[in-house]
């Protein structure tokens, strides 16, 4: 049965992020806020981990995962970044955007869309997954808390607790944080996508005829 914890959205408890990011080193599998909308998380190198959030999800091998990272300076590591593509990161970062872009050998094959070899790339605004991060000192792996044959992602800490409680390991309730999920730009492509339009807008990044 999942742990839960209540967050202040905008201070999160130290203490209990602390407890989350050692929930989530351990193998745990667990539901947080963004800046968009809930996700599942688990450890990056954890394969056992994700393929949990395959199941929760009923993802095929053609999912696309993202690593929530701290800032720019990680994205490197696991994704090919040129100069026109680091601005474009730059100016939306951090903020409700996710980005595919090419995916370095670093990346665990399992994390990679399975025939693009790309990955998607996320740098939130949120304070909670802020500083989750900070503690992990490495990304998260991630994926939408969209449940299958739910229109929407869950919000509700009480729901998801409802739910999944039996599914998760952690349950961080971080408020209510929207049901609009986070908008897509492919940057594996030139000129890029936009694969979704979601919360972040477009405009500001002069995608408008991108999509």
């Amino acid at each position: 049965m999942a742990l839960y914890f209540e967050l202040h959205p905008v201070n999160p408890q130290l203490r209990l992020i602390r407890q989350a990011a050692q929930i989530v080193r351990q193998g745990g599998v667990i539901a947080y806020p963004t800046d968009s909308c809930y996700a599942l998380g688990c450890h990056i190198g954890d394969k056992d981990a994700l393929e949990r959030v395959r199941r929760i999800r009923e993802a095929d091998r053609h999912h696309h995962f993202t690593l929530m990272c701290r800032d720019l300076t990680e994205i490197g590591r696991y994704a090919r970044v040129d100069t026109w593509q680091f601005r474009l990161l730059k100016a939306a970062t951090p903020g409700p955007y996710t980005f595919l872009l090419p995916a370095t050998r670093e990346t665990p094959r399992r994390l990679q869309h399975d025939r693009r070899r790309t990955i998607g790339i996320r740098v939130p605004s949120h304070p909670v997954p802020r500083m989750l991060l900070t503690e992990l000192n490495e990304p998260l792996m991630t994926s939408t808390l969209m449940l299958p044959g739910d229109e929407a992602p869950l919000t509700d800490g009480g729901e998801i607790r409802a739910r999944l409680e039996h599914e998760l390991d952690l349950i961080l309730d971080g408020g209510h944080c929207g049901t609009e999920p986070t908008t897509v730009i492919d940057l594996a492509v030139r000129p890029p996508a936009v694969l979704r339009a979601g919360k972040g807008p477009i405009e500001p990044l002069g995608l408008a005829d991108a999509g």
